[in-house]
């Protein structure tokens, strides 16, 4: 990692170094630098083109609020999510899906999305000398090494998680100190439809299952109810609120192996300084080299919709872009055993979740040969082995017993 400055900087004097015309790498979840975002915004009026990229924002910081077709600012973003869906909508987005395990090139030289500046948020300064990516390390690393100009915020608020995040002072030209709450994801209520999916996923994780799982209120509801297993291990994209209580309760053993902390603030004081918890590069948490590694993987993930064939659209909804890839694909390669969850229905019963087929402008989010079990609140169907017609009958078993028979109408 080259040797920096460690300049300890006001936030303008910082933003004054971010050249006109250049990319910026913006880190994402609670990871995302808000104050020295402000100060990009108090000074859009020195550049003519600035382009930021970012991956899952839990909300937009203030230069994305002036994008806008003649603007300064131009938005880019490898996960769409709420945080972007108005700039969606008004045209000012440039969507990029990408699974998370690119994250560990996407950002530097060669790519495409090679960043010439990295804005990141850091913990305050450990005893050892050095500053943590805190809850969001998993596409930081390499952009942190890479990028041209790194400007950390330092941020008491931010955990020291332990890992691959924890960096020298000297791994940054500038260090801006700004205390600020740092962006959470609130645990969602499930419904009674969710707890009954959520039943059915949980039944499939036996004790001693290494655990992998997506965001949301159907993952956290499945993982609400494995306080019982024993033997659980985690290597995952995230680290979930639900995680704590596993721990207490004595679910989980050894470290708990992720990219990333997404959770509201007990989450995230619950990580400071666990030496349980282990925070790694991208390559590591979805790289096929370290999935391989990972003895008994179960997958845990939610998805919008299920065609007859197996394959799933996580992305779209009534044509409008509301997530991406993330690290669903890789988890698909990876695990030993996936699990696909869904309720069956939406829009209050009157659409069926499992369809005939994706049609445009849905997208394959996951193929239907690397899905191996989907459940709904009406079962599991299990579909490794078996021909394209069993698929289908299965699949249709488990959706809404109105839509059973139109899909299978063929």
């Amino acid at each position: 990692m080259p040797v920096r400055a460690a300049r300890r900087s006001t936030p303008a004097e910082a933003v004054a170094a971010i050249p006109d015309g250049v990319r910026c790498f913006v880190n994402a979840t609670s990871g995302t630098p808000f104050g020295l975002l402000d100060e990009l915004a108090a000074q859009a009026h020195r550049f003519r083109s600035l382009e930021l990229v970012a991956g899952y924002l839990l909300r937009a910081p203030a230069p994305f609020a002036l994008a806008e077709p003649d603007g300064p600012f131009r938005i880019t973003t490898t996960q769409a999510s709420g945080a972007t869906r108005s700039l969606a909508r008004a045209g000012v987005l440039r969507i990029v899906p990408a699974k998370y395990s690119d994250y560990a090139w996407l950002f530097s030289p060669p790519s495409p999305l090679a960043s010439d500046v990295a804005l990141v948020q850091v913990s305050a300064p450990g005893p050892e000398g050095r500053v943590s990516l805190g809850a969001t390390v998993g596409a930081a690393v390499e952009v942190v090494r890479t990028a041209s100009l790194v400007i950390g915020q330092v941020n008491p608020q931010m955990p020291y998680t332990f890992g691959d995040g924890e960096l020298p002072l000297d791994a940054f030209d500038h260090l801006v100190e700004i205390d600020e709450p740092l962006a959470e994801l609130p645990s969602a209520t499930a419904d009674e439809v969710t707890k009954r999916v959520a039943e059915h996923a949980a039944a499939l994780v036996p004790d001693g299952a290494t655990i992998q799982f997506g965001i949301g209120a159907l993952p956290e509801a499945i993982l609400g109810l494995l306080a019982e297993r024993r033997g659980l291990r985690v290597h995952s994209g995230m680290i979930a609120g639900s995680c704590a209580e596993l721990v207490a309760r004595g679910a989980i053993e050894g470290d708990l192996v992720a990219a990333e902390v997404i959770g509201d603030r007990a989450l995230l004081d619950w990580v400071h300084r666990n030496p349980r918890v282990r925070l790694v590069r991208a390559s590591v948490s979805h790289g096929m080299a370290g999935l391989a590694a990972v003895e008994g993987l179960v997958g845990i993930n939610s998805t919008v919709e299920v065609a007859l064939d197996g394959s799933a659209n996580s992305e779209i909804v009534n044509g409008e872009v509301i997530s991406g890839p993330g690290g669903a694909p890789d988890y698909a390669f990876g695990a030993a055993h996936g699990i696909l969850a869904l309720p069956s229905t939406a829009a209050g019963g009157t659409v069926s979740r499992i369809v005939r087929r994706l049609e445009p402008p849905a997208r394959t989010t996951i193929p239907g040969y690397l899905v191996d079990r989907v459940v709904t609140e009406h079962g599991v169907a299990a579909l490794r082995g078996l021909p394209l017609r069993e698929r289908a009958e299965v699949l249709a078993a488990i959706a809404a017993p109105a839509f059973r028979d139109a899909l299978l109408a063929d």
